[in-house]
This record gives structure tokens, C-alpha cells and sequence, in this order.
């Protein structure tokens, strides 16, 4: 069966809100043959992230069709000539590379090395939900923070019910001797953090007094998905020498704070590798070690919001839904 060498995809014209007529739009793309590591998938399912957002409002590609989309589940259909880890037929879930073409295509072109094995036990939707948010979590607190299996302490988690803090959360419940408190504020977000293994919860909107409450002599760690305002209050609750993760984009942070505890400020972006050491398979193995992991029944996928089918009008929808920093866990479009 030869390959199509065109593919539907979603695609915007210019930067600007989700509302604009061509913020996101239905195209017909070509396809390119695959690179020597490349597989071609055939996308069944995607999901959405922040990143989607904040590309589509603040890049513009001047006119010229970009595709969003950093997570996805398919099935293989071709590999390059140097694919080691894939044949055609398998089904798989990844993340990509924020530098090519995103996944919001039926047929996708991406590196095997980025690429993991799709957990057994889950369907695509269910698939796509995981990558971008499991690699983030993983490089979080095993990368960043350096924890393992005989680490003790406590973490704060800032932005728990979201994406990736409910990665974070499940990765985190599996170290012992680490105590997790998850700052989150709506019934259903503290619900949700509960039942992802939180030990503690506060009020995420004034958190300082009550994790100083529960942890007298400070926290050892905080994740922070929200920076913004937050760098003193950081300082406030942190152990001396304590560390901070932050995945977002705060806007005029100010971490003098941090310096008279000696304390440290991290920056997470899953994409380093993607771009910066491209030879890397890291993230193909850790991926495949999340897989065995849901298979195993220690995570479950973090999918609160299934919508259907994949195209421009479904992913408006959900960029929406996104943009209202109110999502509890992932949203997701499959077909």
C-alpha cells in the first residue's frame, strides 16, 4: 500500500485569540517522506496542552499554515531507513519536537527516538493524554530534583489538578519517603488531587500559611505551574538550600527572594532534548517505562475531557476550554 502524500491537518494562519477566522482552520498538507529515523503515524488521537495555547497566541507564522499539537497516540503506517525500535503496525504515543510540524495531522512525521511503545491497557484517547505531561513530570523530579526510590522530604505541587501536575503527583506517590502537599482550590480539584495520591492539600490562592502549618520547618521542594506573584511565597514556605521546579513562563520574576536561603530555581522544558541533543533515545525509554507503569496498573491516564472528532472546530473547543486555566486534568480529541 503506497503512502498519501497529502494528509488533513488543523492549521493557523496568523497569531492572535481563538476567536479570529483563521486562529485555527481545516488544510490539506503535504507529506514528506520520512528521515532516517522517522516513522510516519497515523494519528487517532491528540491532546492539549498550554504550550498549544501560548504558540497559537504568540508565534505567527505570517500566513503560512503551522500545525500545533505536542501529544498524540497512532499507528505506525512507514519507517526511515535507520528506524531501529518500530516496524509498521505499532501503535504508539509521543509528545514530538516542538521545532517540526505538530501533531493536530492525520498523518505525522516524528523522530523514533521521542516515540514510546502505547501502553497496552489504554485506548488512543486515553494514550494521548500522557506524553508531554508524563516526560515533563519524569524530568521534573528525577531529573531536576534528582529524587529516588530512598528520598526523603516534602513537595509542594503548585498547579496540582493540572497536566502535569497530576503526573507529577502519581510519579511522586510511588517514592516512599517523599510526603506530597497539592495546592488546589475547586472541590473537584481537590477531589481530583486526593485520589492522585496528595497526602495533603491546601488552598492553592493563599497557600503559605497552611503549608507552614503542616510543614513547620519548610517544604524541601516545590513544583510550580503557576510562577507568577509566587517567587516570595516560594521563598517563605522553602527549606534553606530548598529547590523550585517551574514549567511556565512568568513574566518580570523576580528571584531575590531565593537568595538569602541559598535556595534554587529550576527551569523544566521537555522539549530540551528534541532540540539540543537530538541522538538522545532518553525520552523514547522513559516513555516506554510510563507505558509499563499504566500497564501495571501504578499510573492511569489523567483524561478528564474526551471530545470528538479531530479538526478545526473540536480543537477550538478545547484550546478554549485550556485557555480557562480551570482544567482539571487533560483534555482530549479523538475520533
Amino acid at each position: 500500500m503506497e503512502t498519501p502524500t497529502t494528509t488533513k491537518a488543523v492549521a493557523y494562519l496568523h497569531n492572535g485569540p481563538i476567536d479570529a477566522p483563521d486562529a485555527l482552520i481545516d488544510v490539506e498538507l503535504e507529506v514528506q517522506p520520512p528521515g532516517p529515523h522517522d516513522l510516519l503515524v497515523e494519528v487517532r488521537a491528540v491532546s492539549v496542552n498550554p504550550v498549544d495555547v501560548k504558540v497559537r497566541a504568540s508565534s505567527d507564522p505570517a500566513g503560512t499554515p503551522k500545525v500545533l499539537g505536542y501529544d498524540a497516540a497512532g499507528v505506525v503506517v512507514a519507517v526511515g531507513a535507520q528506524v531501529s525500535a518500530y516496524a509498521v503496525g505499532d501503535e504508539v504515543y509521543y509528545a514530538g519536537d516542538i521545532s517540526r510540524p505538530g501533531t493536530n495531522a492525520r498523518l505525522h512525521l516524528v523522530d523514533e527516538r521521542v516515540v514510546g511503545h502505547k501502553p497496552r491497557t489504554l485506548d488512543f484517547a486515553e494514550a494521548a493524554a500522557l506524553p508531554l505531561t508524563s516526560i515533563t513530570a519524569w524530568e521534573v523530579l528525577f531529573d531536576r530534583l534528582g529524587l529516588d526510590s530512598g528520598s526523603t522530604g516534602t513537595l509542594l505541587v503548585v498547579g496540582a489538578a493540572g497536566g502535569v501536575g497530576s503526573m507529577v503527583l502519581q510519579l511522586a506517590r510511588e517514592l516512599p519517603g517523599v510526603r506530597v502537599i497539592a495546592a488546589a482550590s475547586r472541590p473537584e480539584s481537590v477531589e481530583w488531587v486526593r485520589a492522585l495520591g496528595a497526602d495533603e492539600v491546601v488552598n492553592s490562592r493563599d497557600f503559605v500559611d497552611e503549608v507552614k502549618a503542616l510543614a513547620p520547618s519548610g517544604v524541601d521542594w516545590v513544583f510550580s505551574a503557576f510562577s507568577a506573584g509566587n517567587a516570595e511565597k516560594f521563598a517563605e514556605v522553602l527549606k534553606v538550600r530548598g529547590e523550585v521546579v517551574a514549567i511556565d513562563d512568568p513574566v518580570g520574576l523576580d528571584l531575590m527572594p531565593l537568595k538569602p536561603k541559598s535556595q534554587t530555581w529550576h527551569w523544566e522544558l521537555m522539549f530540551t532534548r528534541p532540540l539540543f541533543e537530538p541522538a538522545s533515545a532518553y525520552q523514547h525509554q522513559l516513555l516506554d517505562e510510563v507505558a509499563r507503569l499504566v500497564d501495571e496498573g501504578v499510573v492511569r491516564t489523567t483524561m478528564t475531557t474526551r471530545l470528538s472528532p479531530i479538526g478545526a472546530e473540536t480543537l477550538k473547543q478545547a484550546h478554549r476550554q485550556v485557555e480557562s486555566s480551570t482544567t482539571v486534568g487533560k483534555v482530549v480529541i479523538a475520533d
